[in-house]
């Protein structure tokens, strides 16, 4: 490989635990953009001299600042550790607070979901939108665990060979010449013996399925027949789990050669971005009520009406609740809509509880129970999104609540005390995941007419 103008310059930044992590930045504006390893393999040098990898990188960095960075053990970053999940979160860590702006946006693919989505779920105000591309979030079965552990015992014979035959089943053995290439990328981002470390690391991993539910930013998930590395039920688990998360079903190109999906992902982080950038210039606070409503049970519904058939139900029940929002006088948020979950503000507590009925009503209705929840407090409005710690509450308060029930924090209660056709039942006070203080909430009740 010969060398390339107009390389980026390369840095480091120290991690917590005192690893020094390589990373280059690429263009200018726009919100950052930090990228993980495109297929699980990382040399942010070597990579620069692949030229569909480098046009990618290029295109991708046309509007916005593109971070990529080498994990500890891999490329340009100090060597002699091994790619555990818990390693590799304090390496994304380190690097969003190397990024001088918040939040930021960040794409993810193969086992970087392991350590990105718990990232997101418990740094909601630190990410703005969240691509997930062939990620993973669920260990392999046993049938794969055997092809693994046949590449591992051969990567202890035969390194050379055990790295072309792991390059072939991870982007296709169709695809021969870049296979090929690929494999020489794998040998130069990764030690033989931290290779096999980092692999037997994840059989006892139990992934994190668990956190989808809290991972609140506006999510893209591209599922890729490119990479035979990734379990294809991963993609329906993200759907089903992230709330509101968008699905693309792409072709077998790997990303860095599929039109299709790089164009979604232009669209994805394009969407309201000018908006942004005037909304951070001024960074407008205000104080709102907070509706939050998620689709009860939705990974069961998936799996009993379908992919197809639960994402019908779920857009036309997505329609009713923004019409439904907006006749009562609030305002849905389009960034958090997009699937299974509504984020509606309200200037008024009254009429955000009437809307919250009636939304529970149109869910039960249209046979997607919600959870239902609602907080007041302070919001930072950007990107027609909003965020705060007042959103994560009532996020966590719908959470509480039983299908088409709808539960209100006191401050709420407070609020519409003289709301005519309601009346609240006290449900105690409550601990919520990620607030410090218990919550005291209460359940709406509908007057006799």
């Amino acid at each position: 490989m010969g060398a390339v103008m107009n390389e980026p310059r390369i840095q480091y930044a120290k991690t917590s635990d005192g690893v020094s992590l390589a990373y280059w930045k690429l263009g200018e504006g726009g919100t950052p953009l930090l990228m993980t390893p495109p297929l699980g393999m990382s040399n942010i040098s070597l990579e620069w001299q692949l030229p569909e990898l480098r046009a990618w990188y290029e295109r991708l960095s046309a509007r916005r600042t593109l971070v990529r960075y080498d994990p500890r053990g891999a490329g340009m970053s100090d060597r002699g550790y091994y790619l555990s999940p818990e390693a590799c979160y304090a390496d994304l860590s380190c690097m969003v607070e190397q990024i001088e702006a918040s939040p930021i946006d960040i794409l993810a693919s193969a086992v970087a979901g392991f350590w990105v989505v718990p990232f997101a779920a418990k740094e909601p105000d630190r990410v703005r939108r969240l691509i997930l591309w062939s990620a993973q979030v669920t260990t392999y079965g046993p049938r794969t665990w055997e092809r693994i552990d046949g590449i591992l015992a051969l990567a202890e014979r035969d390194w050379d060979l055990a790295v072309e035959t792991f390059a072939h089943a991870t982007i296709g053995w169709a695809r021969g010449n870049e296979a090929h290439q690929w494999a020489a990328l794998l040998k130069a981002s990764v030690n033989q013996d931290d290779f096999i470390r980092g692999w037997r690391a994840f059989r006892d991993f139990e992934g994190v399925t668990s956190l989808l539910p809290d991972v609140l930013s506006p999510t893209l998930i591209l599922d890729s027949e490119s990479t035979q590395a990734v379990p294809r039920r991963n993609a329906r688990l993200l759907a089903a789990g992230i709330p509101g998360a968008q699905l693309l079903q792409l072709g077998p190109e790997p990303p860095f050669a599929n039109e299709r999906g790089t164009r979604a992902v232009e669209e994805f982080l394009s969407d309201g971005e000018e908006s942004f950038e005037t909304a951070k210039a001024d960074t407008p606070h205000g104080t709102a009520v907070i509706l939050f409503a998620d689709i009860v049970d939705s990974t069961v519904l998936t799996e009993r009406l379908g992919d197809a058939g639960f994402r019908e139900k779920a857009r036309d029940l997505d329609s009713a609740l923004r019409k439904i929002i907006r006749e009562g006088g609030g305002t849905p948020i389009e960034g958090k809509l997009l699937g299974d979950g509504v984020l509606a503000t309200f200037s008024s507590a009254s009429q955000g509880i009437g809307a919250a009925l009636a939304c529970g009503k149109a869910g039960e209705d249209g046979g997607l129970p919600l959870h239902l929840g609602m907080h007041a407090g302070d919001v930072i409005r950007e990107d027609n999104n909003v965020f705060g710690g007042a959103v994560n509450v009532a996020a966590r308060i719908s959470g509480l609540s039983a299908a088409g029930e709808v539960l209100v924090s006191d401050i709420v209660r407070g609020l519409a005390r003289t709301s005519a056709g309601v009346s609240f039942e006290d449900g105690g006070e409550q601990a919520l995941k990620g607030v410090a203080e218990p919550v005291r909430v209460f359940r709406v009740v509908r007057q006799p007419a």
